[in-house]
């Protein structure tokens, strides 16, 4: 989930878990991205370390990430950032959260529509059919063993083909994987402002960096 971060200024020096992580950052688009950052003394997402300790296989991570959120399908990416930050709610990820409601807030139009759904998904003003996927993605997330081919049929039968389900699926299973690689390596929460921007960045250009090498 490589993200850009706007111009907010440095809010925290915390470190990851990994401090030879962060030390050891290997030739690329990322390590460039972080130098850059640290010499205007702005604050960044944490996760390009990440990214930048091994580039020559996490980009292959961030390209499955633009394509798993940003292939023209039959659910928005509105919605599929959505269920990224629902997962990441799920899992108690606060760097996920914040950084894909950002995103699906601004693809959906409305902070308040996505912060309802992560607070009450019962109660938010979303169809019951998007409820529905967001309930499966949960199941997913919670209680894995006990999904089964009748949790499928019966977002069918609210009018998901099979296209879109293959997409949620697959948006879960992606932040589940995020959620636990970013908290148990230390990835801090930014600012509400950062993870806002950020937010504009992602809904507009995507998750590929690799343009700005």
């Amino acid at each position: 989930m490589p993200v850009h971060s706007g111009t907010h200024p440095v809010a925290h020096s915390r470190r990851l878990h990994l401090p030879a992580v962060e030390e050891n950052l290997q030739p690329g688009v990322y390590r460039r991205l972080v130098e850059n950052a640290r010499a205007r003394n702005v604050e960044y997402s944490k996760i390009w370390e990440l990214f930048a300790f091994q580039e020559r296989f996490t980009i292959h991570l961030a390209r499955f990430t633009e394509g798993v959120l940003r292939t023209p399908t039959s659910i928005s990416p509105g919605l599929r950032e959505l269920i990224a930050a629902y997962t990441s709610h799920l899992n108690e990820c606060r760097f996920c959260t914040e950084a894909h409601a950002a995103a699906a807030a601004e693809l959906l139009g409305s902070e308040e529509l996505v912060r309802s759904v992560l607070a009450d998904l019962d109660s938010a003003p979303l169809h019951a059919r998007e409820k529905a996927l967001l309930r499966f993605a949960a199941k997913v997330t919670t209680n894995l063993p006990a999904v089964t081919g009748q949790d499928v049929e019966e977002l069918r039968a609210c009018g998901w083909d099979d296209e879109a389900i293959y997409y949620a699926i697959t948006t879960c299973a992606l932040f589940n994987f995020y959620n636990r690689w970013i908290t148990a390596t230390g990835v801090p929460e930014m600012s509400r402002e950062a993870h806002r921007l950020q937010g504009r960045m992602l809904a507009h250009r995507g998750y590929l960096r690799e343009k700005e090498q």
